[in-house]
């Protein structure tokens, strides 16, 4: 007999949200993970008494009850929601697109005026595509084009996507966009699910929760004592990378990473909210992230006379940095197509999470997916 039922690679929400519903259902799991902390890349430190996203902001949302009344017991969750801005060159303008974005660009007040303005541009776009005989949005560019015009792309979409990718927007393909929210209405909330919130004391607290009572060991690096640990249970829940599990066999998958610059600074409020996105390509970082946004609201803002801000900047990915994004090209979709084959045999191994998958995970779908393994719950 093996000392667990299951071994779970990695403690990131697919992970410890696994290992909660096998520890419910009976099993015996240990929960392995390389770095030096739990909880994958939602974990916070803590700053000045500010729980800092480490990872980049993390943002729960959903509109599935079930998932929501889950996470809510084991941690409350507060009343925050996402409405960043965007800075173009200076001028503000609130996201997702909406009235407010319209008014601050083109001064129009009703969501007549400003689909009218859209429609104009996006005819002017058309019109010039079926000059050089194009039908189809051949790339990232003319997609975006085609759905709200010049005026938002060049200052909202474009700048920001090539900062994010490292590539120009004419090189990426079409479906990375295959729309943008756009919304004739006054309202700023990026999310349209009807539950929204960060759990009050940060994420670790929902990630304690979920393996309370579980055996785990950070610092343990699963590739670098392989054999001893596919020893130790009957099954392996992994949530790494997929590629690397088979040895690279096909080929690397890419990805796009994200560096941080953290940075403590002696004023109570910087900026006024918790995410500012960055749209010109000049500025060489996507977004600031001010941490205390997320958990303190109102004149809560100003109890502490520090923040923490951190800066984002979007970076091709290389061995022995954190893989973010996968890069779902072709190319990439048809290597991981060729690794999912491989892993739809194992008969002992679950894959899960967003590098076992390749595939961007939210919160709430990562943890849907997990409970899914234990039906009778």
């Amino acid at each position: 007999m093996k000392q667990y039922d299951c071994l779970i690679v990695g403690s990131g929400l697919f992970g410890a949200t696994f290992a909660h519903m096998a520890r419910k259902s009976g099993k015996k799991c240990l929960v392995i993970d390389k770095r030096p902390h739990l909880g994958g890349n939602v974990y916070c430190g803590k700053v000045a008494g500010i729980n800092v996203h480490r990872y980049g902001a993390h943002i729960f949302h959903t509109s599935d009850r079930k998932v929501w009344d889950f996470v809510n017991s084991f941690a409350e969750f507060n009343r925050y929601t996402n409405s960043p801005v965007a800075n173009y060159k200076g001028s503000l303008y609130n996201l997702p697109f909406n009235m407010n974005t319209f008014y601050q660009m083109w001064g129009v007040r009703t969501p007549r005026e400003a689909m009218e303005r859209i429609e104009v541009q996006r005819q002017e776009v058309m019109a010039a595509m079926a000059s050089r005989g194009i039908s189809e949005p051949g790339n990232l560019e003319e997609q975006a084009l085609m759905l709200v015009g010049n005026d938002i792309y060049e200052k909202l979409v474009k700048g920001y996507t090539e900062k994010q990718w490292g590539r120009s927007c004419t090189e990426l393909p079409a479906f990375i966009i295959k729309r943008l929210p756009v919304r004739f209405v006054y309202d700023n909330n990026y999310f349209n699910d009807r539950y929204q919130g960060i759990p009050v004391g940060g994420y670790n607290k929902l990630v304690e929760g979920l393996l309370a009572g579980i055996e785990t060991k950070t610092g343990a690096d699963f590739f670098e004592n392989r054999e001893y640990w596919e020893s130790v249970a009957d099954r392996i829940v992994f949530t790494g990378k997929i590629d690397e599990y088979y040895g690279y066999r096909f080929g690397k998958l890419e990805y796009r990473t994200v560096r941080f610059e953290e940075e403590r600074l002696d004023v109570p409020n910087y900026q006024g909210n918790a995410v500012v996105n960055y749209t010109d390509r000049d500025i060489p970082y996507t977004r600031i992230i001010e941490h205390k946004h997320f958990e303190m609201f109102g004149e809560d803002v100003y109890a502490e006379p520090v923040t923490v801000i951190s800066r984002e900047y979007s970076v091709e990915w290389k061995e022995g940095m954190e893989p973010y994004y996968p890069v779902n090209d072709r190319r990439n979709s048809g290597v991981y197509a060729r690794y999912k084959a491989l892993a739809d045999r194992e008969e002992n191994v679950i894959f899960g999470g967003r590098l076992a998958e390749y595939k961007y995970y939210d919160m709430a779908p990562v943890i849907a997916a997990a409970m899914k393994y234990f039906p009778e719950f």
